[in-house]
């Protein structure tokens, strides 16, 4: 048996070998390392993948939420709402452009964005939601919508998990995660479900002045070189992982499939346990399993079965052990104080298992196994 891992970049690498040789060698010989070709038809094929009207590349997805905020023209002080269980880079950049961080809860099925939570944090001073397609399956994106357009409140999809998720509307429409609110935003970070060989991220809009905004802030707040009209920062995608991003698009979907395989797998032998919560599946998504994520049962030592697994060469992680409103980065905002029992629950029990496209049924069945043993 293969040597099993949480991702396995490697062989799913080995299997487009040639094509991304081949794209990574036609950007060495142009020598257009920042700004050509390849990152301008990304940036078309990926917009006809998600049918948005716009994507602007840039150089990760924090820079893409960072960006996101500087366009939308937030305030110093103004409020953002986001969940508390997510990873940091959602809520960092809030704080680091001086806005106010409130963290809300989360749903303990879907571990997406609580709607009502939601409405219950609305203040005179807040001015943008943050809702996080968590694990790769979309946050109730229809009442955040609803509750955004009553208060007059941006939405900034956090997309980074989720590229490929459909979302289902209660009129039948359906749409892409990261198309839905004002912008979205995604990380290519290389385990992501589109992962490049580096760093990158994009953003999303359908609103033509709102992109033209977001390609000058990301490009030093310039629309002609040397002329800045805005403060910007300098965030790009680079020609190779634009050239490697754009042959991996091409097997996104079936990508994205092998996943939902392997999680079908898990569902099979996990999904009767007591001690056991599968993945919830929400009527209104997909689900693109960018993290397989089981809940234990209430005295089952999760750092045991960390450890049982890890003794077998069986790798585990724990997204995320620390929700925001307990980081001690945040002290200043008072949100030790915030009370969200939910969330500090599903940082105890949660635990993710290896999910990647290449896993064999050889890896599945022995991970599945030595969990079973452990809870038995």
């Amino acid at each position: 048996m293969r040597p099993i891992q949480m991702v396995d970049t490697r062989s799913q690498y080995h299997r487009i070998k040639s094509e991304v040789d081949q794209a990574v060698l036609d950007v060495l010989e142009s020598s257009a390392f920042i700004q050509g070709k390849p990152v301008q038809d990304l940036a078309t094929e990926l917009g006809a993948y998600l049918n948005v009207s716009h994507v602007i590349p840039c150089a990760n997805g924090t820079d893409a939420l960072q960006i996101a905020m500087m366009a939308l023209g937030l305030k110093p002080g103004d409020e953002v709402i986001t969940p508390s269980f997510t990873y940091i880079a959602t809520t960092e950049v809030i704080a680091l452009l001086q806005l106010t961080p409130v963290f809300v809860e989360v749903d303990p099925q879907t571990f997406c964005m609580d709607p009502e939570s939601l409405r219950k944090a609305i203040t005179p001073r807040t001015k943008a939601i943050v809702p996080v397609h968590l694990y790769g399956q979309a946050a109730p994106m229809e009442p955040i919508l609803q509750i955004a357009q009553e208060h007059g409140l941006f939405v900034i999809e956090d997309n980074a998990q989720a590229i490929g998720c459909e979302y289902r509307f209660s009129d039948g429409r359906t749409a892409k995660t990261g198309t839905l609110g004002h912008i979205g935003c995604t990380s290519f970070y290389p385990s992501k479900n589109l992962g490049a060989f580096g760093d990158g991220g994009a953003i999303f809009t359908n609103d033509a002045a709102l992109a033209e905004q977001l390609k000058m802030i990301a490009n030093h707040g310039q629309r002609t070189r040397y002329y800045h009209e805005i403060v910007g920062c300098n965030s790009r995608l680079d020609s190779v992982q634009a050239a490697i991003l754009r042959i991996k698009l091409r097997h996104l979907d079936d990508y994205n499939q092998s996943r939902r395989n392997v999680a079908s797998h898990y569902d099979r032998v996990f999904s009767a346990h007591p001690k056991i919560t599968t993945p919830y599946q929400a009527s209104y998504s997909t689900h693109v399993f960018h993290q397989y994520t089981i809940k234990l049962a209430p005295g089952v030592d999760r750092d045991g079965l960390v450890k049982f697994l890890s003794d077998r060469s069986i790798p585990s992680m724990i997204y995320y052990p620390v929700p925001g409103h307990r980081q001690a980065m945040f002290a200043a905002f008072g949100t030790a104080k915030v009370t969200l029992p939910i969330t500090d629950a599903l940082t105890d029990c949660v635990i993710s298992l290896p999910i990647h496209t290449e896993m064999d049924n050889d890896q599945l069945q022995y991970i599945s196994d030595a969990v079973m043993e452990y809870l038995s």
